[in-house]
């Protein structure tokens, strides 16, 4: 079984798709981390984010993996090109290149490829932008996650304050209506709901009640 999370920056996918997984005991795989993980590499190569060729020669040359642990469940590290990245893929300047990374046609396509590979022959939670409409499109369950841009500017805030990063509220809002507008208006694959993806508005829902709503959806196609 698959089942395919999409949604904005800063709508909960990550934290629901880790403890859906968690919950159902299956695969889980951050979608985004890859790109994000192709966009740190470009900037500590010195490759300008919408230099095309650049970063597709990047993507192709060096996959992204994870490390697991015991479980086998949620990743414990992300790697590429020999450096452990999982932290310095979440920086404030990361985040300000990886739209123009992930809307490189031929990156997508690669990434699509590692991601269908990596997901193959298991059950799996997979969460992005286009993982309903382009990487998995006959999922099992799909499932469309958003939040007001208020709450996800909130969200967003606090994760990066955790992480010593300051940042006002308007400062974060601005990134994300900025990272919406790249995300919705690239021609390849744009982050756009699925026709057949159930939406999920989850302003004011704590993640437990949206963990639950999902749970429950995956349980009855089982």
């Amino acid at each position: 079984m698959i089942i395919a999370i999409d949604g904005p920056a800063a709508s909960g996918k990550s934290t629901v798709a880790k403890a859906v997984a968690s919950r159902l005991g299956i695969h889980y795989l951050d979608t985004g981390a890859m790109y994000r993980a192709v966009a740190w590499l470009a900037l500590d190569r010195g490759v300008a984010p919408d230099d095309a060729e650049a970063v597709t020669l990047l993507a192709l040359r060096h996959p992204v993996t994870f490390a697991y642990g015991q479980d086998g469940g949620l990743p414990t590290g992300v790697f590429i090109a020999g450096n452990d990245v999982t932290a310095a893929i979440r920086l404030p300047e990361v985040d300000a290149s990886v739209s123009a990374v992930a809307a490189v046609p031929a990156v997508r396509a690669e990434m699509v490829r590692q991601q269908r590979e990596l997901a193959r022959d298991r059950d799996a939670v997979l969460e992005g932008r286009d993982i309903g409409t382009t990487v998995f499109p006959d999922a099992e369950v799909k499932i469309f996650l958003t939040a007001s841009n208020a709450e996800r500017a909130r969200r967003r805030q606090i994760d990066l304050t955790r992480a010593g990063h300051e940042v006002t509220a308007d400062e974060v809002q601005q990134r994300l209506e900025l990272r919406d507008h790249l995300d919705s208006s690239r021609e390849s694959s744009p982050l756009e709901r699925a026709a057949d993806a159930e939406l999920l508005d989850t302003t004011g829902m704590s993640v437990d009640q949206v963990v639950d709503a999902v749970v429950i959806r995956a349980e009855a196609r089982r």
